[in-house]
């Protein structure tokens, strides 16, 4: 019997290794000791922001014809992973990066892709996306922003609703409605908005449970004109100009919830190795060394399905839209799960600020709502087995 090597396996390299274990002592030397601080203020990391430029992290979503590292989309959720374990604010810059820029990479014009991408690698500028709406969360049929044609322009008029890097964004993403008749499906257009154009405002910037370092806010479109040259795609296909961005996106998520969880873990870990009650470590009590056991297992786990979604992102294979959800879903609620244990462990101590834990539980709860609710990768993996 002939054993035939397995085609759908991923293995790391050395240069991989190396930037994982780079970036993790940056991570220990320069963004934990920032993190409560960055949570307690409410203030984008800018300190931060200019290290990752300067160590070219934010190169890591694109090709290297645009300045990019050009090592795809298991590197970057490594990096992501990483950052996570210490502050889930500090990541979202490197998550944000990658969202608010694929539908260019992905569907966007080679004029287009030379415009934005390189600045983009080089950090020098950051972008939003914008696709939900008051009304319109995980239904994109209820948006109401619109964009109507007047000559060689495009004029858009709506509010949008929970967009990260608000205020911080050089331009925007904007899925706008360009033909009510035909539906989602084929009836949204999605289009570039620089942040200086004329009728762009910041409304209501949200007041948030967690991720405080990264800015949530209303985007608001008066009368704001563009050329058609600021369309991305093809008229009407601005819903799978968001889909497509997604599947590849939410893995993003998926790697903030695992580094979260595993950093919950290492610190309920070494805290339970040092705390003493009944005259021993209460790491030898059997009640806290099996939640130590499942918090870990449940990491392990999920890097597994992370790094497998990823390399199938990463060779556009047909069930990678079921993955990324899988991915998505397992390592967030394993983020929440983990988060509420370690603030168990910790005892009194995980429920006060001087302890890290708690800030971990607040940001791990986003990660089961943003960029697609658990309840919506639940309907997508169920569709995929079904289908």
């Amino acid at each position: 019997m002939t054993a035939t090597a397995p085609t759908d396996q991923y293995s790391l390299t050395d240069e991989q290794i190396a930037l994982r274990d780079m970036i993790r002592q940056v991570v220990i030397e320069r963004v934990a000791p920032r993190a409560a601080e960055i949570d307690a203020k409410a203030e984008y990391p800018w300190d931060l922001r200019e290290l990752f430029s300067e160590l070219n992290l934010f190169g890591l979503p694109f090709a290297e014809e645009y300045g990019g590292t050009g090592t795809g989309t298991l590197t970057l959720n490594m990096a992501i992973e990483e950052v996570s374990k210490a502050c889930a604010s500090t990541a979202l810059m490197l998550m944000v990066q990658e969202l608010g820029s694929l539908p260019i990479s992905l569907f966007g014009t080679d004029e287009q892709k030379q415009t934005w991408l390189p600045k983009l690698a080089s950090g020098q500028i950051s972008p939003a996306f914008a696709l939900s709406e008051p009304e319109a969360g995980s239904d994109p049929g209820g948006m109401i922003t619109r964009a109507e044609r007047d000559g060689d322009e495009w004029v858009i008029n709506g509010t949008k609703n929970w967009i990260s890097n608000i205020g911080i964004a050089d331009f925007y993403v904007v899925f706008c409605v360009t033909d009510r008749d035909a539906g989602h499906s084929s009836g949204i257009t999605a289009f570039i908005v620089e942040k200086d154009r004329e009728g762009f405002s910041v409304g209501n910037i949200e007041h948030k449970l967690g991720i405080k370092g990264s800015p949530t806010g209303q985007p608001i479109f008066d009368d704001v004109r563009l050329p058609a040259e600021n369309m991305i795609g093809e008229e009407g296909h601005g819903f799978k100009v968001a889909m497509g961005t997604l599947d590849h996106s939410r893995l993003g998520v998926a790697a903030q919830g695992l580094g979260i969880a595993q950093g919950c873990t290492d610190y309920a870990a070494a805290y339970a190795k040092e705390r003493k009650q009944f005259g021993k470590p209460i790491a030898a009590f059997q009640a806290i060394s099996f939640k130590l056991a499942d918090m870990e297992t449940g990491c392990a786990a999920g890097r597994e399905l992370l790094y497998k979604a990823s390399v199938k992102v990463d060779r556009n294979e047909p069930d990678m839209s079921k993955y990324s959800a899988m991915a998505k879903l397992f390592n967030s609620d394993l983020a929440m799960r983990n988060s509420i244990e370690a603030v168990q462990v910790l005892g009194g101590y995980g429920y006060v600020t001087e302890y890290p834990v708690e800030r971990m539980m607040r940001d791990a709860k986003i990660t089961q709502i943003y960029e697609g609710t658990n309840e919506i990768q639940r309907l997508v993996i169920g569709r995929a087995v079904t289908s």
